[in-house]
């Protein structure tokens, strides 16, 4: 059965499912009888490639992966409400204010965060995040129209809002900005294969997936030896300054998962790992003196997996709440 966290999660993605194929549109279940908002028509994809903005309104908890311009009206008092943003893993999100008519005065508020929440974690977590965490928020009551524009660090953005009158909202333009280094990426869907790249920064990227997986890691330059090191109490890469870490757990957060494995040093070849937690995250620490690289590929555990058990591979932990 699924965990809370599989169920929230999957809520707000809104069953975030990538077609068969190599079509970057995302397939919605469940979503009622009306518009099914995240999967395109063919006419309006012929629409959208001949430079037509695609433009809808919004419900008051809402995803987006596509670019457009998007409305909120409030027919009633909308007092908890949040749209979260997401992109491919190498792009950036800019989130644009053309319209705001909101109640500062009165209660109101809008505001975008540069990441996403939910239920007070964060992604990226607070170590992985260039900004503190009061600076990734962008508030329009503060700013007004100092900062009608804001883009996000990595592939995924929302927007928190509180609307009292009826008849008050906004509208907002969405673009996508392509990322030469993607750093932290959530994945769209649960099967996929990504590189990611670290060059001579100091910093730590995450790549987090929102179900179990299995994970196979083919390539992995630290500037280092060869070698794979599962994580044990008195092992790991805390002093080698490069390494990638697996994470498991049932937040958003990765600094607040359970450490799975660590792989101190280089190695060509290949090195699978299955993960049955709720989230499953690859973690690249960098120091800054390498240019360090990942290579990997993912897709979701199912259950006659877990019962073949094969070598480097991770079976004990989380495997409860499949």
């Amino acid at each position: 059965m699924p965990s809370a966290f599989q169920f929230q999660c999957h809520f707000i993605l809104i069953f975030l499912a990538a077609s068969k194929g190599e079509t970057r549109y995302l397939e919605v279940r469940d979503a009622g009888e009306d518009e099914p908002f995240l999967l395109l028509s063919e006419d309006l994809k012929r629409e959208l490639s001949a430079g037509q903005i695609y433009r809808r309104s919004l419900r008051c908890i809402d995803m987006l992966s596509i670019e457009g311009q998007f409305t909120f009206t409030a027919e009633q008092p909308q007092l908890h409400c949040a749209t979260f943003f997401i992109g491919e893993p190498e792009e950036l999100i800019t989130i644009d204010y053309d319209f705001v008519n909101i109640d500062c005065q009165g209660g109101d508020f809008l505001k975008v965060f540069d990441g996403w929440i939910l239920k007070g974690e964060k992604f990226p977590s607070s170590l992985d995040h260039p900004l503190t965490t009061s600076q990734r928020y962008a508030d329009f009551c503060e700013s007004g129209n100092i900062q009608r524009s804001i883009r996000s660090s990595q592939n995924v953005a929302m927007i928190f809002f509180r609307i009292h009158q009826p008849g008050n909202g906004f509208t907002v333009t969405v673009k996508k900005n392509t990322n030469l280094f993607p750093c932290n990426v959530i994945s769209q869907t649960p099967s996929g294969r990504f590189t990611m790249v670290i060059p001579h920064q100091h910093r730590n990227c995450s790549f987090s997936i929102i179900y179990p997986v299995v994970i196979k890691i083919s390539d992995l330059i630290l500037g280092h030896l060869n070698g794979l090191f599962l994580k044990k109490p008195s092992v790991g890469c805390a002093g080698v300054g490069d390494f990638v870490e697996l994470l498991g757990g049932t937040g958003l957060d990765p600094s607040k998962m359970f450490p799975l494995a660590d792989l101190c040093h280089s190695f060509h070849g290949s090195a699978q790992m299955k993960i049955g937690c709720d989230n499953t995250v690859l973690r690249m620490v960098s120091s800054g003196k390498h240019i360090n690289r990942v290579t990997f590929e993912y897709h979701q555990l199912d259950l006659q997996e877990t019962e073949n058990r094969k070598e480097n591979s991770i079976e004990e932990f989380c495997f409860p709440s499949i």
